[in-house]
């Protein structure tokens, strides 16, 4: 039989008993579901240290290769305690002119033993908070879009749709209302191309904080589909975290088109794609509204006059230097490397030095920040987009 996992040291005293009774080894090794080295071990054990021997031992490694000696660590604390405002690092340089003898620990090492002693005291990582921008009231066709992901819902085909709505703020005319499989920016891209090169360019897009309109790890919150609007000439506004009421007009279109639409879903995304295709011709050409004193959007609404073409690369004359942004997100001036923000990959920007060895760097007509001769990342300006959008 195999040891009781909550009783070994009972099964292995039976074992010893039995072979001191005469038993022989390798029948009792089978009954007992052991190999003969195993129970040779017990055996042996017992011999050597009586009943002691048959108590389970440590798996602790004798030594450790790279614990740090006992002596040393015993100096760092030391070191610590009589100067309590010192890091790893001076500490370490202390470390080494008392003890030249010895190899001298890592920054990181001693840095590890303050900490394991609770003497580091841990700095609260500061998160980016997303925040609303200054809202318009565009009284005019292509003043002002607005775009969402009305929620995602279930096909019958157990697949998720994420419906993708952009409409005119003014006119209140559905723009598009496109069934993706995600929420990546690759489809948002398509998407708005697509609608760009039909109806022309906005002024302004209003979105949410959420992905792919914003980035909430990023600068400023920004994203690759804001920066491709942005080159495009178009504002960007954003509401504020937790008040949907501020895209109320395109949220009441939502709900329109979740009781459509949506109950019940259609079983794929063709058939699904289909009901909102004949939900936009309704919604524009067939369903007064009253906002708009009866009217169809359809007969409010009239395409931009502002043409979309693929944006030009930005000109930076007034900049000491022009760089492009590489796909890591990181500024590269010879051989140092500047961590900007990987939404900005594949971008040019402008730097051009404004103090004695700080740089500032701009992007279209934005400062995004300072770095200077030995940081190696791009420190934030104040959020420019909270006053110029």
């Amino acid at each position: 039989m195999p040891w009781k996992e909550c009783n070994a040291m009972d099964e292995r005293l039976k074992f010893v008993a039995r072979l001191l009774d005469g038993e022989k080894m390798a029948a009792l090794c089978r009954e007992f579901g052991i190999s003969r080295p195993t129970g040779y071990k017990i055996y042996n054990r017992y011999k050597d240290h009586g009943l002691e021997g048959l108590e389970d031992r440590s798996h602790r490694p004798y030594r450790h290769a790279n614990q740090l000696p006992f002596q040393i660590e015993r100096s760092i604390l030391r070191i610590k305690k009589e100067y309590s405002t010192w890091g790893a690092p001076k500490i370490r340089e202390k470390l080494l002119r008392e003890y030249p003898m010895i190899k001298p620990p890592a920054k990181s090492t001693v840095h590890a033993v303050l900490d394991r002693h609770g003497l580091v005291t841990r700095r609260k990582r500061r998160r980016n908070k997303a925040q609303g921008t200054p809202l318009c009231d565009a009284q005019s066709p292509n003043g002002l879009w607005c775009t969402d992901y009305k929620g995602e819902f279930k096909l019958g085909n157990r697949k998720y749709c994420y419906p993708l709505t952009i409409t005119d703020y003014s006119s209140r005319y559905l723009l598009a209302c496109e069934g993706l499989e995600s929420t990546r920016s690759d489809f948002a891209f398509a998407v708005f191309e697509r609608v760009f090169k039909e109806y022309g360019l906005p002024q302004a897009i209003r979105t949410d904080n959420g992905i792919p309109f914003a980035s909430p790890n990023a600068l400023f919150g920004l994203s690759k589909l804001s920066i491709w609007w942005m080159r495009l000439g178009i504002n960007i506004e954003r509401i504020k975290p937790g008040n949907p009421q501020q895209n109320g007009r395109h949220e009441r279109m939502h709900r329109t088109l979740k009781k459509e639409t949506t109950r019940p879903a259609s079983f794929n995304f063709l058939q699904q794609q289909s009901r909102f295709n004949d939900f936009i011709e309704v919604y524009n050409n067939e369903r007064p509204h009253q906002a708009l004193n009866m009217k169809y959007p359809g007969e409010v609404y009239t395409p931009s006059a502002k043409v979309y073409q693929p944006p030009q690369e930005p000109d930076y004359p007034y900049h000491d230097r022009t760089l492009r942004i590489t796909q890591c997100g990181r500024i590269c001036i010879g051989k140092r490397k500047i961590n900007l923000s990987t939404v900005f990959a594949g971008q040019i920007v402008g730097i051009r030095e404004v103090a004695d060895n700080i740089w500032l760097v701009s992007f279209l007509d934005y400062d995004l920040g300072f770095f200077d001769e030995e940081a190696a990342r791009v420190e934030p300006a104040t959020n420019p987009f909270l006053l110029k959008v």
